[in-house]
């Protein structure tokens, strides 16, 4: 496969360790669990710490099986170079870790995975400014921009409310104003969009989530599109100048959230994770499919009170979704009626599984205002637009037709 740009998404994604030589003629890049690499001239080593010459230093900072799984998610997200990290939560701390300073600002997206939430009041209390704004309209960004902005960042869709920030609106006012646009993708995944196409400057995708697929490994994910003019970034040490200025971004955080910070995935996690992404978009198409027969059934039952789903056309942002998105994805969400009580309903479900996940093969449901979002308290959860009946559901690749059965008998009783 001489040139991967000419074929489709999953063909790329499973030919993608070809691309290199693979040791033995291994059709998957073999697990390298050593943390040392040796070399018979020193003189070379050097070379490779100082960054002169191309090869591995030390686990921390590189790994064969991980930089093979880097390749395969640039391909994914069309983007120039990545970095992967322990968990998707240690790749968005990366960006404190490794871009920010005391005194910048960051605007958010208010609508947020809850752990985000709690990362950017920890950045907060060491010295930088945090704006959360009502990202599903750019004009609220924009107002939010003071001189010290460094960073907007914002979800695809939120989890778990399902808003869809206004994102080539955003992307282009943060090109004009030379700020930049970090966009997590996980929500939505490489498959269903490429974040660079409304001009993010980095991708966050939590590996653990889609890409995985499986449950079975942690695993986090940024990726630099190209797009952003790193001489414009004031926070780059001149350590990292001396290489050109595309790669500024990506060494600072490879030194300063790899290096340092130690935030490294490990080499079998890899590997699984690269094994589950080959199945993604199979798994995600089927998991559209279900999730929208899910949240249309759920929308016309009058024991419901709300269904929060991008497929849905009573959802506020569907024409985005429908214009930027290849299909609306396996996340919904919803309230019970008054007197329904969400505990009681999850208990009923006999193939929905209560469980903190999502992106799984298996069906995931969570009462996110007593587990995930618990910690926030009500007055932030009430500012999110989350209800204490609302249950979020991660839909897997069941068969349809069960999981439709499943729903509609627990909420017979």
């Amino acid at each position: 496969m001489k040139d991967s740009k000419k074929f489709g998404f999953t063909t790329t994604i499973l030919h993608s360790d070809r691309q290199k030589s693979i040791e033995h003629g291994s059709l998957h890049k073999p697990v390298h669990t050593s943390v040392a690499y040796g070399y018979s001239d020193a003189r070379e080593l050097a070379a490779v710490f100082q960054g002169k010459k191309a090869g591995y230093r030390y686990g921390r900072q590189g790994n064969p099986t991980v930089n093979a799984l880097e390749e395969k998610i640039t391909r994914m997200e069309d983007g120039f170079s990545t970095l992967c990290f322990s968990t998707g939560m240690a790749a968005i701390g990366a960006l404190m870790q490794g871009l920010l300073r005391s005194g910048d600002h960051v605007i958010s997206s208010a609508f947020l995975f809850g752990n985000t939430n709690s990362l950017w009041q920890t950045v907060q209390a060491q010295g930088m400014a945090v704006s959360f704004v009502d990202a599903t309209d750019v004009a609220n960004v924009e107002q939010a921009i003071t001189p010290a902005t460094r960073m907007v960042f914002v979800e695809t869709i939120a989890n778990p409310r399902t808003q869809i920030a206004d994102l080539a609106r955003i992307g282009a006012l943060c090109q004009q104003r030379g700020i930049l646009y970090v966009v997590d993708n996980t929500i939505t995944s490489p498959y269903l969009f490429r974040p660079k196409s409304v001009g993010a400057s980095l991708v966050v995708n939590a590996l653990t989530k889609s890409i995985g697929g499986h449950g079975n490994a942690l695993g986090g994910s940024l990726t630099d599109t190209g797009l952003f003019d790193w001489t414009r970034y004031p926070n780059i040490a001149e350590t990292y100048q001396r290489f050109v200025p595309q790669q500024w971004g990506m060494a600072q955080l490879r030194a300063k959230a790899l290096r340092d910070f130690g935030a490294a995935l490990g080499p079998e996690a890899a590997h699984h994770l690269a094994v589950g992404a080959e199945t993604m978009a199979l798994r995600i198409e089927r998991q559209s499919v279900s999730a929208l027969a899910l949240a249309t059934m759920l929308a016309a039952d009058a024991r419901v009170a709300a269904v929060y789903y991008p497929g849905l056309s009573s959802h506020p942002q569907h024409n985005i979704a429908t214009e930027l998105f290849k299909a609306y994805g396996g996340l919904f969400s919803f309230e019970l009626k008054d007197g329904i009580d969400c505990f009681d309903y999850l208990n009923r479900l006999e193939l929905a599984i209560p469980a903190s996940n999502l992106g799984d093969t298996r069906t995931l449901v969570i009462p996110v205002a007593h587990t995930i979002f618990h910690e926030m308290g009500p007055q932030r959860r009430a500012s999110m637009g989350i209800a204490e009946s609302l249950i979020r559901v991660s839909v897997g690749i069941e068969e349809t037709d069960d999981l439709l059965q499943d729903f509609t008998q627990a909420l017979r009783h």
